[in-house]
């Protein structure tokens, strides 16, 4: 068993030798078994995104263009390129030239790469705007499951921007990002539920999605739930609830949000009042405070 063992690591070594740049460091038999079931570009690859996660991006940058270097098609290190100077990490902002890099990965299917090409002819940086063409990666990528490009796709159906206006698509495309946890597209569901946008009309929906999203700490669905808790649509009005999350909104600046509450401390008796305060945790020495004081 011990000569079976030396074996395979001297076959691993081996491997090692063969196939990866001396600018790398091998640290161990944890790297040398990686090597044993991955390609060298996937072994730098893997180490460009552990320096990358630590903010090394002059490191990362030599070990993503090593795996290129090494394997030109490789679409993870062409997306991570193209993310580094989409984001001027380690490298000058250049909107052009991370058009390209996500372009090459989007063409090998990367659903990131997809998704960030849609969001780039979308906003015209780095290519011309076109709104069609947006469209076209976003569906790639939404197919795959990408949550964010399932989002953009609905918005873009719901928009009608570079597709025909359809509410029925855009719902779908919502409802399957918002299962996937995605609060942009919790809240715009929840909008088209109160809205009867390509859904019957359902205000209780409505109030689920968000809900879901406004405990995600998502300022406008925080709010959207305040006004359904304000006029009581989907449940029972109630000043108190009303109050606490458009205060919760109004926490992060969202100026709609500042107005309810501050509508609400106007118009809340002495008792809800102190409601507010208790579920605040507001001492019971400043309950004679104004309420917008306390917030």
């Amino acid at each position: 068993m011990e000569n079976e063992s030396n074996g395979k690591e001297l076959q691993r070594s081996a491997k090692v030798s063969k196939d990866v740049s001396t600018s790398i460091v091998v640290r161990g038999l944890d790297d040398l078994a990686f090597l044993v079931e991955h390609t060298a570009a996937e072994f730098f690859v893997q180490n460009a995104n552990a320096c990358y996660k630590s903010e090394d991006f002059h490191q990362a940058i030599i070990y993503f263009r090593q795996a290129i270097k090494l394997d030109p098609q490789n679409a993870e290190a062409q997306f991570m390129m193209g993310t580094m100077y989409h984001m001027g990490e380690g490298l000058p902002q250049d909107y052009a030239e991370a058009a390209e890099w996500y372009r090459m990965a989007a063409e090998q299917g990367n659903a990131e790469a997809q998704n960030d090409l849609g969001g780039m002819y979308a906003s015209g940086q780095g290519v011309a705007q076109d709104y069609a063409e947006a469209a076209k990666w976003f569906c790639k990528a939404a197919e795959q499951g990408n949550a964010e490009a399932q989002f953009r796709l609905g918005w873009m159906y719901q928009a009608g921007e570079g597709v025909q206006q359809n509410y029925f698509e855009a719902v779908k495309w919502y409802q399957k990002a918002a299962e996937q946890g995605h609060a942009d597209a919790q809240n715009n569901l929840g909008l088209m539920y109160h809205e009867g946008h390509g859904v019957p009309k359902n205000y209780a929906e409505a109030v689920k999605w968000f809900r879901i999203a406004a405990e995600q700490g998502y300022a406008q669905a925080q709010y959207n739930l305040g006004v359904m808790y304000h006029v009581g649509e989907g449940l029972p009005q109630d000043y108190v609830l009303s109050h606490r999350w458009s205060n919760l909104a109004a926490a992060q600046g969202y100026a709609d949000a500042q107005k309810l509450r501050d509508w609400l401390a106007e118009h809340m008796t002495p008792a809800q009042i102190a409601e507010v305060q208790r579920l605040a945790g507001v001492e019971p020495e400043k309950e004679k405070l104004g309420l917008a004081e306390l917030v």
